[in-house]
């Protein structure tokens, strides 16, 4: 199975070539990495990239990267840090030693955070870090209980920045600003969206959503896709269904 490693996703952005299971990452929200494995084979091979979230990686460890990455798959770690800049560097710095492809870190953790970050993932093998800008669940009275007046769109876009000038050069958005911020940000930036739904499907805890071919339109490079597929009766057909979206749309 031939993989494109995130240091090569960027540079395929700018060409225009990214294959369509370059652009899907199937989120493995479960509580074990037995129950995790065994989904993973009932997608025959369909897909490229799993998401490992917190609730897998505190139960499981880095073991199972270590799995994911032995059957030829490629990881993308999700576990959203925001810390001090020393603390956060470290974790960068063990992750490297796990062979994730991709790690989130919070933009809002602020610039001293991300540069440390950034700083640490210079590292051969490190993964490439995307900033987290507001989450997919919240909406803008999310945000007001936080003290933040700005609308979900414009702090995504102002945390957007701040991690660009950090040089982070990827970004985790809501379907709802992947547009602004591809005409705002680096041509190779890398856009990984999460809140897909394909039409008719229960949205969940998601707020801001969108359809797999709209994302894909819009600008976005990867696609998250969780319950849609993990929950589906045939989940390969499900994934089958979602990559034909994307390449429909691409």
């Amino acid at each position: 199975m031939e993989i494109a490693s995130p240091h090569r996703l960027g540079q395929a952005v700018v060409e225009g070539r990214l294959d369509a299971r370059d652009r899907l990452a199937v989120a493995l929200d479960f509580p074990s990495a037995t129950a995790a494995l065994a989904f993973v084979d009932r997608l025959e091979g369909r897909c490229r990239w799993f998401k490992v979230g917190m609730e897998l990686f505190y139960a499981a460890g880095s073991g199972l990267i270590h799995d994911l990455r032995e059957k030829g798959f490629e990881v993308f770690l999700d576990l959203k840090l925001h810390d001090i800049p020393n603390t956060v560097a470290g974790a960068v710095r063990s992750v490297t030693a796990t062979g994730a492809s991709l790690l989130t870190l919070h933009a809002s953790g602020g610039e001293r955070m991300m540069l440390a970050a950034v700083e640490a993932a210079q590292a051969s093998g490190s993964p490439r870090l995307l900033a987290v800008t507001v989450l997919t669940s919240m909406d803008a009275a999310d945000l007001n209980g936080t003290g933040v007046a700005s609308s979900p769109r414009d702090q995504a876009i102002r945390l957007a920045l701040l991690a660009q000038k950090c040089g982070v050069a990827g970004m985790v958005c809501s379907p709802e600003e992947v547009e602004v911020l591809r005409g705002k940000l680096d041509v190779g930036n890398l856009l990984v969206v999460p809140g897909i739904r394909p039409a008719g499907a229960p949205i969940g805890d998601q707020r801001r959503i969108s359809t797999p071919g709209s994302a894909i339109r819009d600008g976005a490079s990867m696609l998250v896709v969780g319950r849609p597929i993990t929950q589906a009766a045939d989940p390969a057909q499900a994934a089958a269904s979602i990559l034909a979206e994307i390449e429909a749309a691409s």
